[in-house]
């Protein structure tokens, strides 16, 4: 671990270097996953399974493997025996809690074939599994609930909490952001807890056992955590009206799903027995690997590693849910530090804190009317790419008036960012175009990601504008939407007979593809 031991470098210098290096560290945030698809019935078994496997990071260079379109019902057994090991270390913790049956079929087979030749793969997400593992484990177990479930991350991110796929599931859980708020997750514009260590995990354990008392079983539980309870409730519908069995193996799943549960139950024979697939697991001691502590003032991202005398990317390893470069205290956030940091942490902050020195370099500024950031960035004294990368605005995008952005502090502004920041509002736009809301009426067979579709927008934020607490829309019913809009082309050879402010506007929608704008002055509102 590469120690600084100077932390009390000239603001100007802190800022240089906190935008290089938060800008190179957040670029490796988002990862990508295949999208969900369905099998095809009696397709063939002989293929490569395994490519379903969300594709993560470059560094993990192993390929993805491809799921057979149909399997043989999966049997269950008894769980085999769990074999002795250290019981200093937390993987034993996991063996001695196994309560599932075993899965006994050809998916599973793939899958442990899969991982069991790549012992490197193996090998990186146990290490990373390394900072989270006891605490997940101890989670686990306070409820209650079988051991297998705190594998249920190496299937769903590979142990990475940064991990998005392209459905914009976030974090070791892969949470949606729907699901999320549901449970209690804040999504906003300073931090995403889907990422959050803690919070992500309480959440998750939530959401399984609620999915335990609905179905019964923990595989139909499993399966509805990837699939959705919605869907899994309609499957086991279907069986009944057919008079089939209602178990995990007998109901007709979607392809993802169907070789979910296989993948964790893989994990789970390597977990239990490494040395019969020529497995070495890393040792993760029983002992909790971080601490917490809460801030109450505004501090850099990269003060706070410099702090506690850490690498960056290992500091924001355990801190994944920072959406920028300064942490608000307002939110009185907790920060989790590797135990032997924290000491370490507390001293240099005091002698940080003497000096009189500002922890952050960062201070918010709300966007006015007609207000650019090329503007902003020229009276701030920062060029507008490196007031981009601070704030995650994309090249082509702006932002709306009354937008919350970071800028640079400077001696004047002694205050920490208001708490009625918390709730920022960060809305970016297409250059070329501006928003305006408008009221949609639902259409027979409407749904929310049709509706999503049609306007250009996300179908969380169309849950977020109308507080909706289903994602079940029925017809008639009235939803607000903010949508992208520009002006109607102006005809060349019309005379201007009307004024500008009677001219109509249009909202790029993507269905109907023929039109391709949707006439917004049409709209109800």
């Amino acid at each position: 671990m590469s120690c600084r031991h100077d932390v009390r470098e000239p603001a100007a210098s802190t800022r240089a270097r906190l935008l290089r290096s938060v800008a190179a560290v957040f670029a490796l945030a988002a990862l990508t996953a295949p999208a969900h698809s369905h099998a095809a019935d009696g397709a063939s078994t002989d293929v490569d399974w395994w490519s379903e496997l969300p594709a993560y990071r470059a560094s993990e260079s192993a390929a993805a493997p491809i799921a057979p379109a149909s399997a043989p019902p999966a049997a269950e057994a008894s769980p085999s025996p769990v074999v002795a090991a250290d019981p200093g270390d937390v993987w034993d913790r996991i063996r001695s809690g196994f309560m599932l049956p075993d899965l006994t079929t050809k998916p599973v087979a793939a899958a442990t074939r899969w991982y069991q030749d790549r012992p490197d793969y193996i090998d990186r997400m146990a290490s990373r599994a390394s900072l989270y593992l006891f605490h997940i484990v101890e989670e686990v177990e306070k409820r209650g609930m079988p051991t297998e479930l705190a594998l249920l991350p190496f299937v769903e991110s590979a142990m990475q909490p940064e991990a998005e796929s392209h459905a914009r599931a976030s974090g070791l859980w892969q949470f949606i952001p729907s699901t999320g708020k549901r449970y209690a997750l804040e999504q906003n514009v300073w931090k995403d807890e889907r990422r959050d260590v803690l919070e992500s995990t309480r959440a998750a354990l939530d959401y399984l056992q609620k999915l335990y008392d609905d179905f019964g079983d923990w595989h139909l539980a499993l399966a509805a955590y990837n699939m959705g309870e919605g869907g899994l409730a309609r499957a086991i519908q279907r069986n009944r009206r057919a008079k089939k069995p209602t178990d995990y193996a007998s109901l007709r799943l979607p392809r993802e799903t169907q070789f979910y549960v296989p993948k964790l139950q893989a994990i789970k024979n390597i977990v239990r027995d490494p040395a019969a697939y020529g497995i070495t697991l890393p040792a993760i001691r029983n002992e909790p690997y971080f601490v917490t502590i809460t801030k109450t003032r505004d501090i850099d991202v990269t003060t706070a590693a410099e702090l506690a005398e850490m690498p960056l990317d290992r500091f924001l390893a355990l801190n994944p849910s920072f959406n920028r470069p300064v942490i608000l205290g307002a939110a009185q956030p907790t920060l989790l530090l590797p135990a032997d940091r924290v000491e370490t942490f507390r001293s240099n902050l005091a002698a940080y804190e003497a000096t009189g020195q500002p922890l952050a370099s960062w201070t918010a500024y709300t966007l006015k009317p007609n207000e650019t950031l090329a503007r902003v960035a020229e009276r701030a004294g920062i060029s507008e790419a490196k007031l981009r990368e601070a704030n995650r605005v994309p090249p082509r995008y702006k932002l709306a008036a009354g937008s919350t952005i970071l800028i640079p502090r400077d001696e004047t502004m002694g205050e920490d960012i208001a708490p009625e920041l918390l709730r920022a509002s960060f809305t970016l736009v297409p250059e070329g175009q501006h928003l305006r809301q408008i009221t949609y009426r639902v259409r027979r067979g409407d749904t929310l990601q049709k509706v999503a579709r049609r306007w250009n927008v996300r179908p969380d934020e169309i849950v977020a504008w109308n507080r909706l607490r289903s994602e079940e829309l029925f017809a008639g019913q009235r939803l607000r939407l903010t949508v992208a809009v520009r002006p109607a082309p102006k005809k060349a050879a019309a005379p201007a007979k009307k004024s500008a402010a009677s001219a109509k506007v249009h909202a790029t929608a993507r269905k109907p593809a023929a039109r391709g704008v949707a006439n917004v002055a049409g709209a109800r509102r």
